[in-house]
């Protein structure tokens, strides 16, 4: 119980960025490099990585969760999307590294506007997936330069003190919590590329792996991962390339004789023997290298999509139950804070700092806390407005009378993983602000009551939540909704609810986040975030299949905050049941002052 989840110490210094970017520059004169690419990312291809990969955040002191620097010798650009505009201003070194953008732009497209001819840029293959390279590939060919495979990264030939691979135990995920056991996965999985006409699959993601084999770990911060490699084969057995330290006898009980544990290193040679058969993998997920691997003794290989992602996302009824009552813990965690946070509030005593490591005591009083589901994003003021904003000692700001604060937060708990954002006023707001949150309020409303067709996309949704917005000319640059794990990543695909294009339909048991938002960069900002399930919708009279959504998340949304004058009686009358269910659901579960607490937050308006 007294452990700490969350660190608040500065973890960049730009002041840094001048020295190591001269260091590498240095390295790839060595090699006879004229560039190189550096991803935010590791041999996975996922958001979550050890500390060990974080090397655009060693070289460019940026710590956000997606980004690409290119390194060439008299230039240098970082790309990172609308999430992070705000933030890589905050934290790089822009006379360094010029700020661009990851998605109106691309490093493809600057590469070919931008890199000499004849200029030999290097990349680590295992850094980027096949699709990545093949793109960037193109783009250099077009400006006259090539794209190099570095063996070795020049980066780790610089970094010193760069932290050693993690190794932390991993564990079985029993029955009672997956819901299905992992060689029914396996049979279930090796059947459908069987199908596919491939002899065997190479799964790369962690998320994927742990679903597979019913396995968790704590290889990355705030996500029950347990890094491997893994190939499974069309007769149902499978080969896991994981570290000997993580591996227990109680590990080996569970995994059972049809998974073969072998170590690392021997991911390589296990590909080599695959020559002679048809091999199946995701080009979009998996690394450059494996596909290098593959290619050259002459397998066969079937671009195919991670063939566990789906029916991962598609979580069946004992994982839905779990994830309902982490959210029912975590709501009354939750709804402790925010009494203790507007009785403390208002004293002007708490800062962004003192409210997080407040939240972090009510989950982990619970008992049932493995973890944080990612950095509390406790934002107060001019903060709000920075969507993935991580408070630090140095930014610490305090919690000011009149001014927004916002809490984006989750618990990873063994039955779920929870995502909840609340906005909340101290003291007054202004006529704005409440304009703003009740146009985000009426988003949310409309997404989490929508009902649509068997077959439609997330994409084709977004609009319902940002129309209120785009009624008022306002709008917000993050998506609407991602998917979320069950006691796994807090952001999982294939599925999530954007502009961006995306085929994936959704499904019943799928499990996404609605947030939508608004950010007033400089003064505050505002976002409401709920996870819902996608479940079967009975329409009388429907000539169609229907789906619609079940709200799992169980916390007050802030009344203060809200202009009735703005909301329909439909919107009025579903804020009023949501209260109710959370007054009524929750309040056997908190003290008397947060039971008093809640009947006035959840009063019907």
């Amino acid at each position: 119980m007294d452990k700490t989840f969350q660190s608040y110490d500065d973890q960049s210094d730009a002041a840094q960025c001048g020295p190591r970017l001269a260091a590498l520059r240095g390295e790839l004169a060595k090699r006879g490099l004229d560039g190189f690419l550096v991803p935010r990312a590791d041999e996975h291809q996922g958001e979550y990585v050890p500390k060990r990969a974080e090397r655009l955040a060693w070289l460019t002191a940026f710590t956000g969760s997606a980004g690409i620097a290119v390194v060439m010798a008299d230039k240098a650009v970082i790309f990172v999307d609308g999430r992070y505009t705000l933030q890589v201003g905050r934290q790089t070194d822009t006379t360094l590294f010029e700020p661009r953008d990851l998605v109106g732009e691309g490093p493809a497209a600057w590469i070919e506007a931008n890199a000499p001819k004849g200029a030999r840029i290097g990349y680590d293959p295992w850094l980027h997936t096949e699709g990545a390279i093949e793109l960037l590939k193109a783009a250099a060919k077009k400006a006259g330069a090539t794209l190099v495979a570095c063996d070795t990264n020049p980066i780790d030939a610089v970094w010193s003190g760069q932290p050693e691979a993690p190794f932390a135990k991993a564990v079985p995920q029993g029955l009672a919590l997956a819901g299905e056991t992992a060689e029914a996965k396996r049979t279930r999985i090796a059947e459908e590329i069987k199908a596919k006409g491939a002899d065997a699959v190479v799964i790369t993601a962690p998320d994927s792996i742990c679903w597979l084999l019913n396995i968790r770990g704590a290889d990355v911060p705030h996500t029950p991962f347990a890094l491997s490699f893994a190939i499974l084969n069309a007769d149902g057995s499978t080969d896991l390339f994981i570290d000997e330290r993580k591996i227990s006898a109680e590990l080996r009980q569970h995994l059972g004789n049809s998974v073969r544990m072998h170590a690392p290193g021997e991911f390589g040679p296990a590909l080599d023997g695959l020559k002679d058969k048809s091999v199946a993998a995701d080009p979009s997920s998996g690394a450059a290298a494996i596909f290098d691997r593959l290619r050259k003794p002459g397998a066969r290989i079937v671009h195919l999509s991670d063939p566990c992602q789906l029916p991962k996302a598609c979580k069946n009824s004992v994982e839905i139950e779990g994830m309902r009552k982490a959210h029912v813990r975590d709501g009354a965690a939750l709804s402790k804070f925010l009494c203790w946070f507007a009785h403390e509030a208002p004293k002007g005593r708490l800062d962004e700092i003192t409210a997080s490591e407040a939240l972090e005591g009510f989950r982990k009083a619970t008992g049932s806390l493995a973890d944080l589901s990612f950095d509390s994003i406790s934002a107060a003021s001019e903060h709000a407005a920075i969507p993935h904003y991580r408070v630090t000692r140095s930014s610490n700001l305090p919690v000011k009378l009149n001014r927004i604060y916002l809490i984006d937060s989750g618990g990873q708990y063994a039955d779920g993983t929870t995502d909840v954002t609340r906005t909340v006023i101290v003291g007054e707001p202004t006529p704005e602000m409440k304009d703003r949150f009740t146009r985000v309020l009426k988003g949310h409303i409309a997404l989490a009551t929508a009902k649509f067709p068997e077959g439609t996309t997330g994409q084709a949704l977004d609009s319902f939540a940002r129309r209120p917005l785009w009624d008022a000319g306002l709008d917000y640059e993050h998506g609407t909704g991602h998917g979320v794990g069950a006691y796994l990543s807090v952001h999982e695909g294939p599925q999530n609810i954007s502009k961006r294009p995306i085929s994936q339909p959704l499904k019943p048991g799928m499990v996404v986040s609605n947030e939508p938002g608004y950010y007033k960069a400089g003064e505050y900002g505002i976002r409401i975030e709920n996870l819902i399930v996608v479940q079967e919708a009975e329409l009388p009279g429907s000539e169609k299949k229907m789906l619609e959504f079940e709200t799992i998340t169980l916390a007050p949304i802030d009344l203060d905050l809200v202009e009735p004058l703005l909301m329909t009686d439909e919107e009025i009358n579903w804020l009023n049941a949501y209260h109710e269910r959370v007054r009524e659901t929750l309040s056997r579960y908190v003290d008397e002052e947060t039971r008093g607490w809640l009947e006035q937050a959840t009063r019907a308006i």
